[in-house]
């Protein structure tokens, strides 16, 4: 960002949403997989752990999975010469997500959808490219495939959520849609249905944040209220203003109702994968930091953690996170490319966008040395190889709290000190 003074606008949509269905139910695969790996025994640099593609499609009463990968009984097993996949246990792994999600309507129902699973063995040809090199010299893992990713981290929502190191449009846009489903969940808001869009516009004064000029909410709604009256946008406006306000901070609400638009092209009751069709990895701005940093353009969902898509964009956000932690920059952005079947990244870049405090050049040379962005170093020191993902497929993958079971594990700022050390 250039200017000084300028509006950026960022989008969110809720865990309902087509898109983020076919995420989460992606993601719950590949858990399922991780579980299964942990259950047995199976450590991260095993020969036969995880690997998983997985992609899902979702529309009216419909949900097909696809992809290829490798994996243990009851997920995967042999039938004469081929791997077959045990569909029947993948298929109850989509209806349950879907019925936490809350879906249990006329055109897309956890238990009335049909359920097609086309996941398959993973190529040999990918698989070679990945394990050549440990089996054949004891040798780190190679990249699952080629590409570049972005991390990023800022200081300009600190003031309102510590520790969130995010540009505000798409924290907020995020909070506002969990809030609502939260509220919906504890049937606090029980006419809400599960798919919901937001959409945040911040206006900047002097690089900073002070407020939303725009704030649009779409969500999906009860056709009638509990007493039977037909519900109009102006009241469904009624019913989650008070919530969207309190997800901002005090005083960004903006001040104009006409400003603060809700279902603005009228009711929203058919909705989810019955009103539009979804699928994996189509919300990957969303995903990370709304337009407002780049994107290498892989999505994360569905892809275990040697797929440098994911796992090297989390490296890259937990880099960037801690340069910012450590007081070297107010804004960090970190670009990492590979290509498949190679340890080391084919490059790092480290950009500062003027704000370093440190030269950047040194500290392209020092964060390799604390942190080796190879795949197995990354999937060891951020500990990847856990059941941890569904619950990144919706409401972003960055600005989450670290959990105590290893999820959102890049989000810590444990090297901030390291780095403060290294530039004494």
């Amino acid at each position: 960002m250039a200017h000084k003074n300028f509006l950026f606008t960022s989008e969110s949509v809720s865990e309902g949403h087509p898109d983020k269905v076919c995420d989460q139910i992606s993601d719950a695969v590949l858990d399922a997989f991780l579980a299964n790996d942990v259950k047995l025994g199976i450590s991260d640099d095993s020969a036969v752990n995880t690997r998983l593609g997985c992609e899902t499609l979702a529309t009216t009463n419909k949900i097909v999975i696809a992809g290829e990968g490798r994996g243990q009984a009851p997920f995967f097993r042999k039938h004469g010469d081929k791997v077959v996949v045990d569909r029947e246990y993948i298929t109850q792994i989509a209806r349950d997500v879907v019925k936490d999600i809350g879906y249990d309507q006329d055109g897309f129902s956890y238990y009335g959808a049909d359920v097609e699973v086309l996941l398959h063995g993973q190529s040999p040809d990918i698989a070679m490219g990945v394990d050549a090199k440990k089996k054949k010299s004891g040798e780190e893992e190679g990249a699952g495939d080629q590409g570049m990713m972005f991390g990023f981290a800022c200081t300009e929502s600190e003031v309102y959520e510590k520790n969130s190191f995010m540009p505000a449009p798409i924290y907020f846009a995020h909070k506002i849609l969990k809030s609502l489903a939260d509220k919906r969940h504890s049937k606090a808001l029980p006419d809400l249905q599960p798919d919901a869009k937001s959409q945040v516009t911040v206006r900047y004064v002097d690089g900073k944040p002070v407020g939303c000029t725009k704030v649009v909410v779409s969500t999906q709604h009860n056709e009638r209220s509990r007493n039977g009256k037909k519900y109009t946008p102006a009241m469904v406006k009624d019913m989650i203003e008070q919530t969207v306000t309190q997800a901002l901070p005090k005083g960004w609400m903006p001040e104009k109702s006409s400003d603060f638009l809700v279902n603005p092209t009228g009711n929203f009751v058919i909705g989810g994968p019955d009103g539009d069709c979804g699928l994996t990895g189509r919300k990957i701005i969303v995903d990370t930091y709304g337009g407002y940093a780049p994107h290498g353009g892989g999505a994360f969902s569905g892809k275990d953690p040697t797929k440098v898509d994911r796992s090297a964009a989390y490296a890259a956000r937990y880099l960037a996170k801690n340069v910012v932690a450590a007081g070297l920059a107010e804004r960090c952005t970190i670009q990492v490319a590979y290509a498949i079947g190679v340890a080391d990244p084919m490059s790092l870049l480290v950009d500062t966008h003027g704000t370093g405090k440190v030269d950047e050049k040194k500290l392209e040379k020092i964060l390799p040395q604390l942190f080796r962005l190879t795949p197995t170093n990354i999937r060891r020191t951020l500990k990847l190889n856990k059941p941890i993902y569904r619950r990144t497929a919706a409401y972003g993958h960055f600005g989450r709290a670290p959990e105590k079971d290893g999820g959102f594990s890049w989000e810590k700022i444990d090297l901030a000190a390291q780095l403060k050390s290294a530039f004494k």
